[in-house]
């Protein structure tokens, strides 16, 4: 199976709390709920095919409780996301838990790159992390994201837990895809393609080679 990375950020980089003003306040953060007034109806069409490739979720501890306690209330069957997202598999990395409430559910624990490389070596489409922004960035680290999907909203917080921020190789990935939804949010694809290049800058002349 293929990780991919599913992801809402600001144009800083912060992804904390995108739901809700009060969805994840931790370190005392109070500007939670900013993808909201971004939301339209090609967000929620593209997202939820997003969703159809998921054959499990990829998920770090935190965010599964907090998604344990917030998506079996919703029962609404017009919600595009409820009925597969409370009946897909879901795989949690955790040193701490050894089962959970929201089923079904496998806990991994010991190394996560070593049960995430396992997982892999399973036959199927996409094992998708949602949120787990830690998580993310260690996976991310350690080469084992094939996909990114970023929704990126058109504000600015200064302030929050940001997706990229811990130790690690760089990455470089290829942009599959692009689109900009009509209340200003990007939909962004790419591809992982292997370690970030460097290169010193000797003037315009050899990108303009490049493209003829």
């Amino acid at each position: 199976m293929r990780i991919a990375l599913l992801q809402f950020v600001t144009l800083d980089g912060v992804t904390q709390g995108p739901g809700s003003p009060d969805e994840d306040t931790g370190g005392g953060f109070t500007r939670g709920g900013w993808l909201v007034p971004h939301i339209d109806a090609t967000f929620v069409q593209r997202t939820s095919a997003w969703l159809d490739l998921a054959d499990g979720l990829l998920l770090g501890r935190r965010t599964y409780e907090a998604f344990a306690r917030d998506w079996p209330k919703i029962t609404d069957p017009a919600d595009p996301y409820a009925a597969r997202m409370n009946t897909l598999p879901k795989y949690v990395v955790s040193t701490t838990l050894t089962e959970g409430p929201w089923h079904p559910v496998t806990v991994l624990t010991g190394d996560p790159a070593q049960a995430v490389t396992a997982l892999k070596a399973r036959p199927g489409r996409e094992l998708q992390i949602h949120g787990s922004a830690r998580l993310a960035d260690a996976l991310l680290a350690a080469g084992l994201v094939d996909t990114l999907r970023l929704v990126v909203a058109p504000t600015v917080l200064r302030t929050g837990r940001r997706l990229v921020t811990g130790p690690g190789a760089g990455s470089v990935l290829r942009l599959t895809r692009h689109e900009a939804t009509p209340n200003g949010l990007l939909l962004l694809e790419y591809e992982t393609t292997g370690q970030a290049a460097q290169a010193a800058y000797e003037g315009v002349a050899a990108f303009i080679d490049q493209e003829l």
